[in-house]
């Protein structure tokens, strides 16, 4: 306790160099603690979007089917397994039959996917009670996202034809009406697709009861029988992750160079100052030790003293890093417009997140760092000779 006090009281006895010192320490803890939280805060926002609006709990897929090869579309649709069908009659699923497929407005062409579903689904985050609305004359309901209005010039009520190949091969074309453009932030269920009730997607291809995939609510669990399944594979929710997660990944190893920039900055200011402290405070190490302080307690001071700069870093960095990143997490970070091409499923703001393990995990990171870089200038005290140091100098 004597030693604490001791260390105490010659930290805040050095006025304005502890301050600085405290000052930058805290500026590293608070602009960590940001960083590390805008990229958690990034993956949670682009992975709850991708769950709500287009992952659920997990796909069913059909056999044929493989998302990155659209070339499959043809062939990649089959009577909907009566365990799957089952659970869509319950509300816990939602098939969807995907058809390729061209539209044409304003005489211009653009190659999409027609996606069915059902107008009823709550399953997906996507508002298909638009699709169930009656059109005038025979024109289609069609649901479109913000990015393929944008491409295409479409708004809702505009019409254009649409032209698709049915179960046979025959070409066939109607008029389709946009009833409404909806808001997302995940591209995969908006760019390069329109969507359609899955009834009339069926009556158009001569596809009753098919489907390419299904996909389960979130709370919901797979059927155990596979063999009931006809094939059709399982992907759960990480599979869809994956590319997320590895971009996360690779953004995380990229911040750790501005993680280990700050850090090193706070580092080589304790360090430079337990360096000038050792130089100039030779004849109270003197004094110290002909009062009785072992080389082990003289060590320990300086090293204490070192350790306390983090402690006071901490606290001082509380007091203007909570309110500013809890009004951060609040508010949110707003994205540039460009920033939507690049394939984030995180909207117009960012909103970071902070872990109790983030947090707890750069404090005690940025404590210990400090006690070892605050240590290793003291190592010479252990040479120290008292009569050199009452006379200030260093052996």
């Amino acid at each position: 306790m004597t030693l604490l006090k001791l260390a105490l009281k010659n930290l805040l006895g050095a006025g304005l160099r502890t301050w600085l010192n405290v000052f930058v320490l805290s500026l590293s803890f608070v602009l960590i603690i940001f960083s590390q939280g805008l990229l958690e805060g990034m993956n949670k926002q682009a992975e709850e979007a991708m769950i709500a609006v287009e992952v659920g709990g997990g796909h069913f897929q059909h056999p044929v089917f493989d998302r990155y090869d659209p070339l499959t579309l043809a062939d990649a649709h089959g009577p909907v397994p009566a365990p799957l069908a089952a659970l869509a009659a319950a509300g816990r699923a939602a098939p969807v039959l995907v058809i390729q497929g061209t539209i044409y407005p304003e005489g211009r062409l653009f190659t999409v996917q027609i996606k069915g579903i059902d107008a009823g689904q709550r399953v997906l985050d996507i508002p298909t009670s638009f699709l169930a609305a009656d059109q005038p004359g025979d024109e289609i309901p069609v649901l479109i996202g913000e990015r393929m209005a944008k491409l295409t010039g479409l708004g809702a009520g505009d019409t254009f034809t649409v032209r698709w190949r049915d179960a046979r091969g025959t070409f066939d074309a109607r008029d389709a009406a946009v009833v409404q453009v909806m808001k997302t932030s995940v591209q995969t269920v908006d760019s390069g697709q329109i969507w359609v009730s899955l009834d009339r997607l069926r009556e158009m291809t001569g596809m009753p009861g098919e489907a390419t995939f299904v996909v389960l609510a979130q709370d919901a669990a797979p059927p155990a029988a596979a063999d009931t399944l006809d094939g059709w594979a399982f992907r759960g929710p990480d599979y869809f992750l994956a590319d997320l997660k590895a971009m996360v990944e690779s953004k995380s190893a990229g911040s750790s160079i501005l993680y280990a920039i700050f850090l090193a900055l706070a580092m080589l200011a304790i360090f430079d100052t337990q360096v000038l402290a050792i130089f100039h405070r030779r004849r109270e190490m003197g004094t110290l030790m002909a009062l009785g302080f072992t080389r082990t307690k003289l060590i320990g001071l300086f090293t204490l003293e070192g350790a306390l700069n983090g402690v006071l870093a901490g606290l001082f960095g509380a007091l203007y890093g909570i309110p500013l990143l809890s009004w951060m997490a609040r508010t949110g970070w707003a994205l540039p417009g460009d920033t939507d091409s690049y394939g984030f499923a995180i909207g117009e703001r960012l909103f970071p997140s902070y872990s109790l393990v983030l947090v707890a995990g750069t404090t005690l990171l940025v404590l210990l760092t400090t006690t070892v870089v605050s240590f290793l200038p003291t190592r010479r005290i252990a040479k120290l000779k008292p009569t050199d140091a009452l006379r200030g100098r260093m052996t």
